[in-house]
């Protein structure tokens, strides 16, 4: 199924203007949608006959303050049935709050994705059932993939940035 059929499927059982941006022209398309709507979305690509995205590939976050004060949020879907692929993004104001619902409950590969993007980001995820860190220790401060991150120094009396660097 090519992305324009999957976009007719969602203005069918959503209405037009469900989705606050389709972009069919960028290398690879994408929507952008609220996050109030994610889980509403996700359930309809997970379950509907035809569309089967039964894999959810990646979650990507973007720190874009500087270009335009948002945090981006990026989905990557694939139907391993269908053999077709779909992006959601979801754009989240940098000054409120950074959290977006969980997928976990859809697609079981979001529990590790989802606190990824939360350890590295900052990003929580409404409803997740462990929302902890996974590549850091759980004392660990910030979040070191955000544009604004500083390094500690030190780290239970481990010297982690020498002055010089």
């Amino acid at each position: 199924m090519i992305f324009a059929e999957i976009i007719e499927k969602i203005n069918l059982q959503f209405g037009e203007g469900f989705l606050s941006q389709v972009n069919a022209e960028a290398k690879q398309p994408f929507v952008v949608i609220d996050k109030n709507k994610l889980l509403d979305l996700a359930k309809f690509l997970q379950q509907s006959e035809g569309l089967y995205f039964d894999h959810l590939a990646c979650i990507t976050t973007i720190d874009n303050r500087k270009k335009a004060n948002k945090f981006e949020v990026i989905y990557h879907l694939d139907s391993l049935v269908y053999l077709h692929s779909f992006v959601i993004y979801i754009d989240l104001v940098a000054d409120q709050e950074l959290s977006v619902p969980s997928l976990e409950s859809i697609w079981r590969s979001a529990d590790w994705h989802e606190r990824e993007a939360y350890d590295l980001m900052g990003i929580t995820f409404d409803n997740h059932p462990n929302m902890t860190r996974i590549l850091l220790p759980r004392d660990w401060e910030g979040h070191p993939l955000r544009k604004d991150y500083e390094e500690q120094k030190y780290y239970h009396g481990i010297t982690v940035k020498y002055e010089n660097e």
